[in-house]
């Protein structure tokens, strides 16, 4: 016997109506709807957002280039003072 079979469904859709009322499930479905064009609004502005940064800038521009010394990191500077 099938646990999601249509029938089983159609039964517990039908409690559901009856225990929320229509009024209800219809401001829910509104709410989540709303909720869930919210999260792909987001979703897609955070893509632009990605395309933007790795986006090669304009003018052919290019970075700073930084060389590191012969030996690495330098250790740091000691002081010879006494206190």
């Amino acid at each position: 016997m099938d646990l999601f079979s249509p029938r089983h469904l159609l039964i517990i859709l039908l409690v559901v109506l009856l225990v929320f009322g229509t009024k209800k499930l219809r401001s829910i479905g509104s709410d989540l709807g709303a909720a869930v064009r919210g999260f792909k609004k987001s979703m897609n502005e955070g893509e632009q957002e990605q395309q933007a940064a790795q986006a090669p800038p304009p003018g052919g521009a290019k970075d700073a280039e930084f060389h590191e010394s012969a030996g690495g990191i330098e250790p740091p500077r000691q002081d010879n003072r006494r206190t």
